[in-house]
């Protein structure tokens, strides 16, 4: 799940959405758009790599105590 978009974030994209639609948008601001947007995505993937470590480390620590008592329990099916 992401984190909310800020409502000051929020606004300066419909501002540079509705400059970009009228043409009226600079080459500065959208330097500034990528920036921000960038960092948003960057984040993000941060975000998905550690849950990703985080559940394959989980995924390691499942131990099997005994494999003769599993198996037997197989021979009784």
């Amino acid at each position: 799940m992401s984190a909310p978009v800020p409502l000051e974030l929020q606004a300066k994209i419909s501002g540079w959405r509705l400059k970009a639609a009228e043409g009226t948008l600079t080459l500065e601001e959208m330097k500034e758009a990528i920036i921000y947007l960038r960092a948003g995505r960057m984040s993000a993937a941060a975000s998905a790599n550690t849950a990703r470590r985080a559940s394959a480390a989980g995924a390691k620590k499942t131990v099997i105590s005994n494999s003769d008592d599993l198996l037997s329990e197989l021979e009784g099916l």
